[in-house]
Formats: C-alpha cells, structure tokens, sequence
C-alpha cells in the first residue's frame, strides 16, 4: 500500500511540475510572439491582406487584420472605426506591436499612431502609400463618380485639405516601400510611379529607410519581394539591400 502511495505522490507531483512548466513555456511563446496590424487599402475589404497576413504568420508573427469601409464613411468615422478594433484586439502583455499598411492603410496607422501611443509599438511598414496624397484625386476629385465614391477618396489629394496634412511627423521607426510601374502615365503622374501613387509621394519625412519595387500599386500587396522586405524591415529596420 505504501509503494502504490508513494507512486501516486510521486505521479501527482511530476504532472504538477510538468503541467507548470508547460504553462511557463506556453507563455514565454505568447509574450516573444511578436505582433502585427495589417490595414488594406481604399476599397477594399480587410481580406485582400491575406497574402501578406500569411506570410508574416509564416514568419512567426501573429497577425490581426483591420477592416474598414473607406468608401462609405467619413476620415473621422474610419478613424473611430478602426481606433475601437485595435483597442478590443490589443494584446495585454508585452509582445511588440508592428503596423503594416497598404495604400490608404498606411495613412490610417500613421493618423493612429499620431493620436496613440501604443506600449510596445515596434516598427511600422507603408507599402504604397500617399504619404503627401496623389495627383489623380486632384485630377478628377469634381467628377461625379469621385463625389458618388465618398468623402474619404477626395480627401486624398496633394493640396491643404488632403487628409495627409492633418498627420504629423512620425516619431517611430518607418519603412517606406514603393511601387515602380512598367508602364507610364506623364501626363497625370510626371516621373517615377506605381500608377496611382508617385514615388515623391510615397517618400515621408523621417523616413526611417525606402525602397523601390517593380510593381502596380494595386499588386503591391501580392508581391513576394515586398512581403520579404516588410519582414526583413520588421526584424531588423532596415530593408534587404539588392546584391
């Protein structure tokens, strides 16, 4: 009886440990488990991320995508919008925070992180985004359908009233990636572009590092090269140079 006493006692207290150790092991997983918000662009729904979501779960990220109707509602119900699904979706230890966002996304994270601060926040990636807006909503900012669109899109133009303006500088670190097109429109977007958004557009001050990829803007989000540099610039802030 003593025998199958001690056999328990000693079953019991290996799984206690064991069962303890796991759990610590489970959390430290959890708390080095570094974390992302993506953000689409002008519309488009939250799951046309999901390539670029993929690949950076497949980079050991955990991934939370952030959705938004960009063509429905004002820049100040998007930005309530999208300011109350991060505060529900926050993680509540100590993993780093990274913000990943295409086209208009970017200008989301960056007018968030202008009116947040975020505990932990790591590095943040705009891939085609209008940091200083585009000429093509100058353009055609009076049509009818750019007024049947919605506020949002004709609030992204170069002039004063374009949504950029009210953003300040960043104060974190920041990575730029700009689309490059085959083809060219030089009278609508003079020099370098990805079609929509030009390469001096894309560029922000206090950049922290930029680089140029063979793209359509549209694409952007789907390329390889670009969801490499994006990781390569979240792990070590700065982007792959070409060999």
């Amino acid at each position: 009886m003593k025998f199958l006493e001690k056999t328990l006692l000693v079953t019991l207290v290996c799984t206690v440990i064991s069962c303890f150790y796991f759990d610590i092991a489970s959390a430290d997983e959890t708390d080095t488990t570094e974390f992302v918000y993506v953000f689409h662009g002008l519309g488009r729904p939250k799951s046309a991320m999901w390539l670029m979501a993929a690949r950076l779960e497949n980079a050991g990220y955990s991934v939370e995508k952030i959705g938004y109707h960009s063509l429905i509602e004002s820049p100040e119900e998007i930005m309530l919008d999208i300011s109350e699904q991060i505060s529900a979706s926050l993680p509540q230890d100590n993993r780093t925070i990274h913000f990943v966002g295409h086209s208009m996304g970017g200008l989301l994270i960056r007018a968030y992180l202008d009116s947040n601060k975020v505990e932990h926040l790591g590095r943040v990636v705009l891939i085609g985004t209008p940091n200083q807006g585009s000429a093509l909503v100058d353009k055609y900012r009076d049509k009818w359908w750019m007024k049947i669109l919605g506020p949002m899109p004709r609030a992204l133009g170069t002039d004063s009233t374009g949504f950029h303006k009210s953003i300040g500088d960043p104060y974190y670190p920041v990575g730029i990636i700009a689309g490059i097109a085959k083809w060219k429109n030089e009278d609508v977007l003079p020099g370098d572009d990805d079609g929509i958004v030009p390469l001096e557009s894309a560029k922000l001050k206090g950049m922290t590092d930029i680089i140029t990829v063979e793209s359509g803007h549209t694409m952007l989000r789907y390329d390889k090269d670009v969801a490499d540099q994006t990781i390569e610039f979240l792990r070590n802030g700065m982007f792959r140079e070409d060999e």
